[in-house]
């Protein structure tokens, strides 16, 4: 399964305005340009910089003829759908692109993606498919995704689930990471997943307050994991998995990837559900 890349729709609309652009330059000329309302000083604009002279090639000297650019904007105008059927094949290649990338970092980063000591897993450890989420807790998609992640292993008991703690939102994300993965290494995985759902559903700010009514709510000795929060063996956690997101090319929340297919944004669990299935096939 190939997902679209998140801004293929704002590279879709430049070259749609590029098009357009195509169609004003090769228009003919209506006479001279109006002159404009105020002038415009020296001190309002900023000059372009020069292009070094061993960066022009003898492509830029070529003019295009004035007949060719005329047929050019005859069969655009005659012929507009050709513009947007341009732009679906420059998305799809783009995307094609993106995918081979992406099993390529994948498979290089393998190791720690899927067999780090560090991560919680969850689902069935067993399974034939296994999911990795980067995740931040105050990211709106993340919490939205929550609820399709638990959809997605009531539907399929076949997926091996491991989370990466991946705050990048600013101290509240960090903060709520650290608790988690503090929990985690002083109390183990069931209580790890306690702090995981309290927090992802979490809407006050995770504050000293907060974050122990949590730790009481899930019967954790509080002092003790505020006090392992700076550790370095927390620290090293979340370093290692932002050194990872920068190795795989991952800047946003929620990012999934199932076996060797990378997933970025939100995406329903029937969504996932049937990458599964695909993956299986």
């Amino acid at each position: 399964m190939t997902l679209p890349l998140t801004d293929s729709g704002l590279i879709g609309s430049a070259m749609v305005a590029s098009a357009v652009a195509i169609l004003a330059l090769t228009a003919p000329a209506r006479g001279p340009a109006p002159e404009p309302a105020e002038p415009v000083t020296a001190a309002e604009v900023t000059p372009a910089p020069e292009a070094p002279q061993a960066a022009i090639s003898e492509a830029d000297e070529i003019e295009v003829p004035e007949e060719f650019a005329a047929q050019v904007r005859a069969y655009l105008l005659s012929n507009p759908e050709v513009i947007f059927e341009a732009v679906a094949e420059f998305e799809r290649r783009t995307a094609m692109d993106q995918a081979d990338m992406d099993v390529e970092l994948i498979s290089v980063n393998a190791e720690a993606l899927f067999n780090s000591p560090h991560d919680w897993v969850g689902g069935n450890p067993d399974g034939d498919i296994t999911l990795v989420e980067f995740l931040d807790y105050r990211c709106g998609f993340c919490r939205r995704a929550h609820d399709e992640l638990e959809q997605l292993l009531a539907e399929d008991d076949g997926i091996r689930v491991i989370i990466k703690e991946f705050p990048i939102l600013g101290p509240e994300s960090e903060a709520s990471s650290r608790f988690a993965i503090a929990v985690l290494q002083l109390e183990g995985g069931e209580a790890y997943k306690a702090a995981h759902d309290a927090l992802i559903t979490l809407e006050a700010a995770p504050d000293t307050f907060a974050l122990e009514d949590i730790a009481a709510e899930i019967g954790v000795d509080f002092e003790a994991v505020e006090a392992h929060m700076q550790s370095d063996a927390v620290s090293q956690v979340i370093d290692e998995n932002r050194r990872l997101a920068q190795r795989l090319r991952i800047s946003g929340t929620p990012t999934f990837i199932m076996e060797d297919e990378m997933v970025r944004g939100f995406v329903p669990a029937q969504a996932l559900l049937d990458l599964a299935e695909e993956l299986r096939d």
